[in-house]
Order: C-alpha cells, then structure tokens, then sequence
C-alpha cells in the first residue's frame, strides 16, 4: 500500500506540531507548512518522513508555489489540515479594518486557498480535508470579533466543502478546540484566567495540543471514512454546558 502524505499549516508549533508528530507516528509522510522559517526547518529537524516548506497561506501565488514543491517532492497528497491561524483579540472599537483583514486573511482567506489548490490532489486520492476553527466559532465571547468571526466562517466552509467535495470521494471536517494548553495560552492567561477556564469546563481542565492532534488524525485516517461535513468540538465540554452551570454544580 502506497504511504499516505498528510500537508499540515502552522506546523512549526503548537497543534500543528504535535499533529505533525502524530501522523508520523501512524506511519504518514508529512509535508510540514509554515510561515516562519526559522522555527520550522529547526523543529523539522531530526523528524525523518517530514519536510519543511515555508508559505504564508494567504498570499494565492505562494499556495500554488507550495502545492507544486509538495507533489514535486511526495507525489500525491491524501490529508490537508489547515491549521495556520493567527489570534488578534481586543475590543470591537479598537479593531481597525486593518487588524480584521490581518485575522481573516490567514484565519478565512487561507483556508479557501489550501483547500482549493489541493482539490485536485485529493480527487486522486480521495482525501481528507481537516479544517481547525475554535470554540471561538462556536460561541460568542469578549474581545474575539475577528478572531470568533474568522472562525465561525471556516465551520461554515467546511460544510461548503464537504457538500461540494463529497462527490468526489474527498472529506471535510472541521475541528473546533477548546482552551489549549499552549505556551502561548500560558503566557497570556492569567491565574485568574484559568482558574475561570477550568470553573467552565466540565473537565476542569486545558486540553494538550496532542488531544486536539488525536482528532484530527482520525478524522483524516480510513477509520472516519464515512464521517464528513461534521464540526467536532474538542473542548473538555466548554461549548455544552451554556452559561451558570458551574455555580450549580454543588
């Protein structure tokens, strides 16, 4: 059986990065997409099945330049995840067009361009397509306008891609993580932050980015084969339980 070639966005860190590693570990080849070339060739390192290709997913030549080098070199692609995202939170009023443009060129925009540049790959493989949103899409909160839009429109894209692609044999999911145990996350979010989180979540915890990884991998693997245009949510419960429910939990 031919190895199978999986294409990961935003794989020089966080979920990208572990999912990366996840797909070597089932025995996938993987084509290791970034924008930041320095933190991915020195990740790639050392992780043999992978390559590194430096793109920013937004700009239209660079994806068709990508899309080129990838088969160049692997031949076939059977999984795209489209995971490269950037997050701008801040007030309504202080997000200028410029700021919003920034998130949905990446976080939108992106996702479109990979998608449809890799449609006629996966036609021939019959592939998978993994799009990476956000509870942030799922439910409106504080200072997300860019970012919770951007993502509440991929949820929608992967329907659009899934009614539309399915014809083919190719699937689409999308996946919409819930608070992530990132450095960034732990960087940025306060003692008081993630007390909150974890009062919210009926887990009572972050997730890690491999749990999110573990998703993702299977949806792109032959064991989800009958699963398409679904959103799962990987979020330890968050998006479930509405509003109130921790104070009712005693």
């Amino acid at each position: 059986m031919t190895q199978k070639i999986a294409l990961v966005t935003g794989a020089a860190r966080g979920i990208g990065l572990a999912t990366a590693k996840l797909f070597l570990r089932e025995g996938w080849k993987v084509a290791m997409v970034d924008r930041d070339q320095a933190e991915l060739e020195q990740v790639a390192v050392g992780l043999e099945g992978t390559k590194a290709f430096t793109c920013d997913v937004s700009v239209p030549k660079a994806v068709d330049q990508l899309f080129k080098d990838v088969l160049e070199h692997f031949g076939q692609i059977d999984a795209l995840v489209n995971n490269a995202g950037v997050a701008d939170f801040g007030p309504i009023e202080d997000t200028d067009f410029s700021r919003w443009r920034t998130v949905m060129e990446t976080n939108l925009d992106g996702v479109f361009l990979m998608t449809q540049a890799a449609t006629p790959a996966l036609k021939e493989t019959k592939g998978a397509v993994v799009n990476i949103a956000s509870i942030s899409g799922l439910r409106a909160s504080t200072l997300r306008v860019a970012y919770g839009t951007s993502k509440a429109a991929v949820i929608h894209l992967t329907k659009q891609h899934a009614a539309e692609l399915g014809e083919y044999g190719i699937r689409a999911n999308c996946v919409c993580p819930g608070p992530v145990r990132t450095k960034l996350a732990m960087a940025v979010h306060s003692p008081e932050i993630i007390a909150a989180y974890h009062d919210a979540i009926p887990l009572n915890r972050y997730g890690s980015e491999a749990e999110i990884g573990e998703v993702i991998v299977f949806l792109c693997s032959e064991k989800a084969s009958y699963v398409t245009g679904q959103i799962i949510a990987s979020d330890g419960g968050f998006e479930s339980t509405g509003v109130g429910l921790p104070a009712l939990r005693d």
